[in-house]
């Protein structure tokens, strides 16, 4: 490059009202608009005499499209009221001064009033085609760590199990999709399994009033392995597997396995990994306890490590009443960690890495934002691309990134967009079939 074309003689000026930045929120934005998210939102969520509580349905469609966009706290969403972005999303797009505000606003049960909209969405966006139907349907139960740095966060001052301080939701997932089909914000000390069983209660209900009429299981960790959850499960009718704890009892049942009852299976070392199955009675003690299915898979320490020195093998054990092979539900079981992509997702596709407020009730409504912000890309993926699971970070990179310029001749706006783009046949073709979705009043 010659010295008078260096980077140096680059003029800039930040003067064009018709820019947008983040043209492609088309997609996502035009599937809110089909679904009625506003709508929802201004039906269900009503803040009283609160400060923040005028126009609450642009004001959290802002932080969703923020979400969306990127941001991972209430500052950033300050980048959409820039260029022509909000002629692009079709709502009112609010400061973040104002956002800041809102949540701060929020109780308790407005956050739940937040569940009703999330509830809401997700039985309109699966009878839209996301959903599965009369397919069998597995619910992944699990709770993550968001970490915290601040020591003036409502629920968030104490250290947790995990030694990290911060915040502890429960997430229930659907499996194969990472659709987050609920989300509950707790305080960081709270045990696992701690609310979990109203929380599956809930889920269950939601699900089937989704429209998920087909067989249901649930999958958990050692975590979630109380009678309580169980019991859940036993008397709404959904089939369960369970990471069982390394309990002495336990220990002395798989002992007493044959040698002979270990089926190989693949595994990087050769030989290095068995499976086996049992009966086993979970929780002895309380009423009405029954023997189910105990699955264990057997695994060699990898060679020259610690664990080798001490044991020939390690154990991982789960019950379940499922019907099936026991090769192909001890397979299935280990997809239980799948839900770790959906959950980093959540944490670095959009912002539940960052929450921001000091407020633990704006902390749960910023979840609540961020669940449906995190829908929504996975629905865009699904229903307009006909993909299956694309992380928001490669939407965001491939689509809803995407710089724009807004032009307007004979009454109609035309969003002009990258020549030569790579994916534009797949946003174009997406476009056209959000717009297809028949729009809810």
């Amino acid at each position: 490059m010659r010295s008078s074309h260096s980077l140096d003689r680059v003029d800039t000026a930040f003067d064009d009202d018709r820019l947008v930045a983040d043209a492609g929120l088309l997609l996502p934005a035009t599937l809110a608009h089909h679904l009625g998210l506003k709508g929802l939102v201004e039906s269900h969520l009503d803040l009283g005499a609160a400060v923040g509580a005028a126009n609450v349905g642009d004001k959290l469609l802002t932080l969703v499209a923020s979400a969306l966009a990127g941001g991972d706290c209430i500052d950033d969403a300050r980048a959409l009221r820039a260029g022509g972005t909000e002629r692009v999303l079709g709502f009112a797009l609010k400061a973040a001064s104002t956002l800041g505000t809102f949540l701060r606003s929020f109780r308790w049960g407005h956050v739940r009033q937040l569940d009703a909209v999330s509830r809401e969405l997700l039985a309109r966006a699966w009878a839209a085609g996301a959903g599965p139907g009369a397919a069998p349907f597995t619910i992944d139960l699990d709770s993550t760590i968001c970490e915290t740095y601040g020591l003036a966060k409502e629920g968030a001052l104490h250290h947790g199990y995990t030694g990290v301080r911060g915040y502890h939701p429960l997430l229930a997932v659907a499996a194969g999709t990472g659709d987050v089909l609920m989300a509950r914000l707790r305080e960081g000390r709270a045990n696992t399994a701690r609310g979990a069983a109203h929380f599956l209660t809930e889920t269950i209900g939601r699900v089937r009033y989704a429209g998920a009429v087909g067989a249901l299981t649930m999958r958990a960790d050692s975590g979630f392995y109380a009678h309580e959850i169980v019991a859940v499960c036993q008397r709404l009718g959904v089939r369960y597997s369970i990471t069982v704890r390394q309990q002495r009892s336990l220990r002395r049942v798989i002992e007493a396995i044959p040698q002979d009852a270990w089926a190989p299976i693949p595994y990087w070392l050769e030989g290095g990994a068995d499976v086996a199955e049992t009966t086993y009675t979970p929780f002895a003690g309380e009423k009405g306890a029954k023997p189910v299915r105990l699955i264990v898979r057997r695994v060699k320490p990898t060679p020259g490590s610690q664990l080798a020195l001490f044991a020939l093998y390690d154990y991982h054990a789960f019950i379940t009443d499922r019907d099936g092979g026991t090769l192909a539900l001890e397979a299935d079981h280990r997809r239980h960690s799948e839900i770790e992509n959906a959950i980093r997702d959540l944490k670095y596709g959009v912002g539940l890495n960052h929450l921001p407020s000091g407020k633990f009730a704006a902390n749960g409504a910023w979840l609540a934002v961020q669940v449906i912000a995190h829908n929504l890309a996975r629905w865009t993926a699904r229903i307009g691309l006909g993909a299956g699971i694309v992380t928001t970070r490669t939407l965001r990179r491939r689509l809803f990134g995407l710089a724009g310029r807004l032009t307007r001749s004979a009454r109609r706006v035309t969003l002009h967009l990258p020549a030569r783009w790579p994916w534009a046949i797949g946003f174009t073709a997406a476009l056209t079939r959000l717009r297809a979705i028949p729009i809810v009043a």
